[in-house]
């Protein structure tokens, strides 16, 4: 069993309704990783959810924080949402940079990093996710494009095993359910790539100093991961080893 952070998948919709001459708004918050949750969960895993809009308060300030878990899991979590702490942004105040932070503990201290697909991963949609260039990309298996980008495959495309002899893919199938998008990575030439979407990277991982690194381009939950892939047999399995590869554990 290793212990997770799984930081974002989550989002406020604030929506008025118009009804004739009348109009009333609401809010509601929404979490995209219901799915991933309960596979973790369900192969042994011990998650904890970090919200989005928690992050930047939330997120671990100190080696000593991060140290009480394995793995870190950034998924549809822009940078500035971990770079601009409220003391910072409201207060003016000093705060660690938790990417540098992040970088620390994977490099340094044995750390497990993950960063999955969406609007607000790698550099994202109209580049706002903005890791390009950051701490975050100097460890990841991948380069990260300055610029939006995102694939948007809405008939859906097949991911597919290149490398089956890693335990990440062990006992998946080579061809896997279709996506409906991805972020276009490059891998770095010392990372190891397990799958493709077409001549893409769709999953890489490298080792960076003591720790692991991975990068997953595709999404865990809707839109760009449909039913038919998140209700897949191999879904808990595959995510499941990444979780053991990164920590270093064994169900």
């Amino acid at each position: 069993m290793a212990k997770v952070l799984l930081a974002g998948e989550s989002w406020v919709s604030d929506i008025v309704d118009h009804k004739g001459f009348d109009q009333f708004g609401h809010t509601q918050i929404e979490v995209g990783c219901g799915e991933l949750l309960d596979a973790l969960e369900a192969y042994g895993h011990e998650v904890t959810h970090l919200r989005s809009h928690d992050c930047a308060e939330k997120f671990p300030q100190t080696l000593e924080d991060l140290a009480q878990y394995d793995v870190v899991v950034l998924s549809d979590v822009g940078s500035n949402t971990l770079l601009l702490h409220p003391d910072t942004f409201f207060r003016g105040k000093k705060t660690p940079n938790r990417l540098n932070l992040l970088k620390e503990w994977v490099e340094n201290h044995g750390g497990g990093l993950m960063m999955a697909g969406g609007y607000l991963s790698f550099q994202g949609f109209e580049g706002k996710a903005k890791y390009a260039g950051t701490a975050i990309e100097q460890v990841l298996p991948v380069e990260i494009q300055p610029y939006d980008d995102r694939i948007e495959t809405p008939e859906g495309i097949c991911g597919r095993v290149v490398e089956s002899a890693h335990p990440i893919v062990k006992g998946l199938d080579q061809d896997w359910p279709a996506l409906l998008g991805y972020q276009k990575i490059v891998a770095k030439p010392d990372a190891n790539v397990l799958a493709r979407i077409e001549d893409d990277v769709l999953l890489a991982v490298r080792n960076v100093g003591k720790g692991k690194t991975l990068a997953f381009a595709s999404d865990i939950s809707p839109h760009w991961a449909p039913e038919e892939f998140t209700s897949w047999s191999g879904y808990k399995t595959l995510f499941g080893q990444c979780i053991d590869w990164l920590a270093e554990t064994e169900n």
